[in-house]
């Protein structure tokens, strides 16, 4: 098959590392991708949101499957623009529809579906411009912490959760008045504050069957011992060491066969991942959030744990046909750990020249935000490369990861030094 993956950050390398070990995989295009999977497959200058462009590619170079990896394109409508085109409508596309999309697109739309299906969720209420002062008498019935989320794309940055209540109302003020997030923040989500420890469980789903892929947990602040600002992530454990049976029956009972039949009752179509942000509540699973495609960086540890084809799976998707295929997890715990550019997430300078990739043994690299440039690879981006072992436990695929990553150098790289300390 001829394949085109559209993304550019670590989850789109490790997809493309693990589809083109497939023997169903001949050609692998990524539009863009990056200095990483310029090495192992063909990078096309084509922006993922583009759709005419990509049309054109797909039709000029006979691709018959369409992988999608960021959220833009999905809640901007790329499976409904292949489906309704003639030309097009017969290649299938891994992601959901638009509808389908608005579970990321949008926090208002998605505690609706949560709250529709009786799935365990936090409280909330929703405001705009017009009556941020009633979002402000909402705040003052709650217990802090308080939770405002901009109820569109933020780019994993759109969550503020602040302990006093007269700084929850002056950021409720800037989001909605000021536009703090963009047009993100039109909207704003104020959510009542769960107290737990927090998870992600992903599901591969054709919209009736799914299949639960191994958990993992990421780390989202730039800060040892979770401090400072948020990140779209620093690293992430797979499997999550607390989540026992009991647990992961829950979450599947409670949450993700409701789900997917939610999908049904409400006429979504949707072929692709969900990724549902959850919280452990003295033994409880509570939704914090969907999201609708792989996270990153827990892709990093996710999809190196997966023994079945990759595609074939992505084929059953397609085709409506997971249930008859068998997962195969490897047993091995994964970590990955995320090197970023100095300053991240908020001013920080590109094109710094990284070298050491060469002396990495034992451990997986995944390109983040890469470019090469003159048989150079270069920093293109705020996250810049992630670091993934295996190990019998995750203590040792750390160590492993930690190893690798001194001998990596580039002008005022950052890492954090204490991912998995909490699961000790």
């Amino acid at each position: 098959m001829t394949i085109l993956l559209l993304g550019s950050g670590g989850r789109e390398h490790a997809f493309a590392w693990k589809m083109i070990q497939s023997p169903l995989c001949d050609t692998l295009f990524v539009a863009p991708g990056n200095a990483g999977t310029a090495a192992i497959a063909n990078n096309i200058n084509i922006n993922p949101t583009d759709f005419p462009a990509i049309k054109d590619f797909v039709l000029k170079e006979k691709v018959e499957m369409v992988v999608v990896g960021p959220e833009d394109p999905l809640v901007k409508g790329i499976y409904d623009f292949f489906l309704n085109d003639a030309g097009l409508k017969d290649i299938p596309v891994i992601g959901p529809s638009t509808i389908g999309a608005q579970l990321e697109g949008s926090k208002e739309f998605a505690k609706e579906f949560l709250f529709r299906h009786n799935i365990p969720t936090a409280a909330y209420d929703s405001f705009t411009a017009e009556t941020v002062e009633q979002g402000c008498q909402f705040l003052e019935t709650l217990q802090p912490p308080y939770v405002l989320k901009a109820d569109g794309l933020a780019a994993g940055k759109g969550v503020l959760i602040i302990q006093d209540l007269a700084e929850a109302k002056e950021e409720l003020r800037n989001m909605l008045v000021h536009q703090k997030f963009g047009t993100a923040s039109a909207k704003v989500v104020i959510e009542e504050f769960l107290d737990g420890i927090e998870l992600s469980c992903f599901v591969l789903t054709d919209g009736k069957s799914y299949k639960i892929l191994p958990t993992a947990k990421d780390y989202k602040r730039i800060g040892e011992g979770d401090t400072g600002l948020n990140t779209g992530g620093m690293g992430a454990v797979s499997p999550v060491p607390f989540v026992d049976t009991v647990l992961m029956e829950k979450i599947e009972t409670r949450i993700v066969k409701p789900t997917i039949d939610g999908f049904q009752k409400d006429g979504i179509a949707y072929k692709g991942f969900v990724f549902i942000g959850l919280i452990n509540v003295k033994g409880e699973p509570i939704v914090i959030e969907y999201n609708v495609r792989m996270g990153d960086p827990e892709t990093e540890v996710v999809i190196p744990r997966l023994k079945t084809d990759l595609v074939e799976l992505f084929l059953a998707v397609a085709n409506e046909k997971l249930d008859q295929i068998a997962l195969e997890v490897d047993e091995r715990s994964a970590t990955t750990i995320m090197v970023v550019s100095g300053g991240y997430p908020e001013e920080f300078e590109k094109g710094k020249v990284i070298t050491g990739l060469e002396n990495i043994t034992d451990s997986i690299v995944f390109h983040a935000g890469t470019k090469l440039e003159n048989n150079q690879v270069l920093s293109n981006g705020g996250r810049v490369l992630t670091v993934t072992s295996y190990g019998d436990n995750f203590e040792e695929a750390i160590k492993k990861s930690y190893q690798n990553i001194a001998k990596l150098q580039f002008d005022k790289m950052y890492f954090r030094r204490d991912i998995g300390n909490d699961l000790k």
